[in-house]
C-alpha cells in the first residue's frame, strides 16, 4: 500500500512537470516557416522565423507566449529592416528603423512613439523629432536650435 501510495506521488509530480520541447513549423511545400521553443503550448525562448525564400523574416524571444527583449527583422533579400525591444508583446524603448537612405531611431512607450527620433542619411544625424502619444511635436535640423529648445536633453 505504502509503495503504490509512492508511486502515484511520484507518477503525479512527473505529470505536472513542465515539459520544454523544440519544434519546427514548415510549410505545405516543406519549407521551414518557424522554428523555437514550446512550454506548456507557448512560445519560450528564442524562435526564428523564415520568409518563403529560406531566409530569416525575424528572431528573438519570447516570454509566456509574448514577444520579450531584442527583436530584428529582415526583408526577403536579407536585409536589416528594423530592431528593437519588446516587453509583452509591445515596442518599448529604443527602435532602429533602415532604408536605403538611412536609419530613424524612434522611442517607444507601451507600443507609442513617445519622446525623440533621431534621423541618420549617410550614418550623419540630420534631424531630431519629438514625440508625444504618437504625434509629432517638434522637428529640428540643426544641433543649437535643438539644444535650445530642449536643454538638458543626453542621448
Amino acid at each position: 500500500m505504502y509503495l503504490n501510495y509512492i508511486f502515484c506521488l511520484f507518477l503525479a509530480f512527473n505529470l505536472s512537470l513542465d515539459k520544454k520541447e523544440f519544434i519546427r513549423n514548415f510549410d505545405t511545400e516543406g519549407h521551414l516557416k518557424s522554428e523555437g521553443w514550446v512550454l506548456n503550448g507557448q512560445k519560450t525562448d528564442f524562435w526564428t522565423f523564415h520568409h518563403s525564400n529560406g531566409r530569416i523574416e525575424k528572431k528573438g524571444h519570447f516570454k509566456n507566449g509574448k514577444k520579450t527583449g531584442y527583436w530584428y527583422f529582415y526583408s526577403e533579400n536579407n536585409k536589416l529592416l528594423k530592431e528593437g525591444s519588446y516587453t509583452k508583446n509591445t515596442m518599448n524603448d529604443w527602435w532602429t528603423f533602415y532604408s536605403e537612405k538611412g536609419k530613424k531611431k524612434i522611442q517607444y512607450i507601451n507600443g507609442v512613439r513617445e519622446g525623440f527620433a533621431l534621423v541618420y542619411i549617410n550614418n550623419s544625424l540630420k534631424k531630431a523629432e519629438r514625440y508625444k502619444s504618437n504625434i509629432k511635436t517638434g522637428e529640428w535640423t540643426s544641433y543649437f536650435s535643438f539644444m535650445r529648445d530642449n536643454p538638458g536633453v543626453k542621448f
